[in-house]
């Protein structure tokens, strides 16, 4: 298809060998593995954050501490709504929820 050999058999045929075929969709897939993988290392990222913030297992941190660590709050794994209808969004087991009071987040840790 790309490297200007000409393409021979069926009429519907895109690739001139199966060499070229395998890098063709090896490339292809490359391009969407780096951007999962983009994702997965901030999932892991924000997780690691909540996790050292809150040793407890239950905390109150400013927005500011979440955001100067490398957290990025557009990434989640999860989310949890009380039936007061209380958000908590999660990166794997750790979660955490907007107070909506001085900036402040609620921290927590998911039971197993």
């Amino acid at each position: 298809m790309k490297c200007n050999v000409p393409i021979e058999g069926r009429s519907d045929k895109k690739f001139c060998s199966h060499y070229c075929k395998t890098e063709f969709h090896n490339k292809k897939n490359h391009e969407n593995d780096k951007k999962f993988k983009e994702i997965d290392r901030q999932l892991k990222k924000n997780r690691s954050i909540l996790k050292r913030l809150n040793p407890a297992e239950k905390n109150t941190v400013a927005k500011e501490m979440l955001v100067e660590s490398g957290f990025n709050f557009k990434y989640f794994t999860h989310y949890y709504k009380t039936e007061n209808s209380k958000v908590y969004f999660f990166c794997y087991e750790f979660g955490y929820r907007d107070l909506k009071k001085d900036g402040k987040y609620c921290l927590v840790k998911q039971e197993t």
